[in-house]
């Protein structure tokens, strides 16, 4: 069954009792998790009870499909509903869960599924929209102003409020993964010591030398034409199992705030004064390198250089090559623009 936008929320706090797996899939793997996490603890508040909780790898399901059914099968030893979690599962589980909706055991468990970004065409994902018993969430990356107003739920849920400058930095450096944002954010409240307002200052001094700015890094880099920057960078974004495509974004977001400053010296205004009206505010400690990367790219580089990250998304979607090295390409042909405008 399909679950409509606006009512994905209540359908994580109480799932349609009919519902007997839910496929989590999309680009944000920290939405993922979160929202996986929250129908989880509604079936089973301990995780980490032997009893009742069963983890499963897709690849172990995907070679025998028996095992499924008899997990979901069983009955707890201590009583209360069991729990399924199937974890990196892909449309190599397809069978498997075929079978299972097809001859649904009786009573009252729980299979909690978690995938990567299935495309449209996925078989998985059409089995879990057309079955009575499956239920499929996809999990978008949040762009800029949804973050933002998440962050201020999140924050207000500790009374705490914030300026719209500390929002929306928060929110520009914490987009793409909303894991790594939710971790932020508590640190943020630890950081605070209890109620209050959250300032610029106070948002730049908790996560300004965090991980989670590590998305912005192929962006300096490829906007320096640092070659082994990129590859660093990249390498290590995708061993974390970050997504392209939220990479992607947050390059087309520095190189649009690039432009727009090039853009503003261009009709006259002073370098210094362009970059002091960009909103969110840049972090003091990379104001003079976005200087330098203003300096060194023209408005015709940057263009180009949008063209190839915009390009490079849509590929992501629609063709067969593989993600990452597609992101990677675009970050490696942005670099080259850059060393060219030495």
């Amino acid at each position: 069954m399909k679950v409509a936008a606006g009512r994905i929320d209540g359908f994580l706090r109480r799932p349609d009792p009919s519902v007997r797996a839910v496929l989590f899939y999309g680009p944000d793997s920290g939405l993922v998790r979160e929202r996986a996490d929250t129908v989880a603890r509604g079936v089973c508040p301990d995780q980490h009870d032997p009893f009742r909780v069963v983890d499963i790898l897709g690849s172990a399901i995907a070679k025998d499909a028996a095992r499924l059914a008899d997990e979901v099968a069983s009955m707890s030893l201590t009583g209360g509903r069991r729990l399924i979690r199937v974890r990196d599962a892909d449309d190599g589980v397809t069978g498997s869960f075929a079978a299972l909706f097809e001859s649904m055991p009786g009573g009252d468990s729980m299979v909690v599924v978690e995938a990567g970004d299935l495309p449209k065409a996925s078989k998985l994902r059409a089995l879990f929209e057309n079955s009575d018993y499956g239920a499929p969430i996809p999990c978008y990356v949040e762009d800029e102003s949804a973050l933002a107003d998440t962050i201020g739920s999140m924050l207000a849920g500790h009374k705490l409020t914030v300026s719209a400058d500390a929002r929306d930095f928060l929110a520009a450096n914490l987009v793409g993964n909303r894991m790594v944002a939710r971790g932020e954010i508590e640190k943020l409240v630890t950081y605070m010591g209890g109620p209050g307002r959250v300032e610029l200052e106070d948002a730049q001094a908790c996560i300004g030398d965090s991980g989670a700015l590590e998305l912005d890094a192929p962006c300096w880099a490829a906007g320096d034409g640092d070659f082994a920057g990129v590859d660093r960078a990249l390498r290590r974004l995708f061993a974390e199992g970050m997504s392209p495509v939220p990479i992607l974004r947050t390059a087309q977001r520095h190189f649009q705030r690039l432009q727009l400053v090039v853009a503003q010296v261009q009709r006259g205004d002073s370098l210094e004064r362009a970059v002091g009206s960009l909103r969110p505010p840049l972090f003091f400690k990379v104001k003079n390198q976005f200087i330098a990367q203003a300096k060194r790219w023209s408005p015709a580089a940057l263009r180009q250089g949008l063209d190839r990250l915009t390009e490079a998304e849509a590929d992501c979607k629609r063709t067969n090559m593989p993600d990452e090295t597609v992101c990677a390409r675009a970050f490696f042909q942005l670099a080259v623009l850059a060393r060219s405008r030495r």
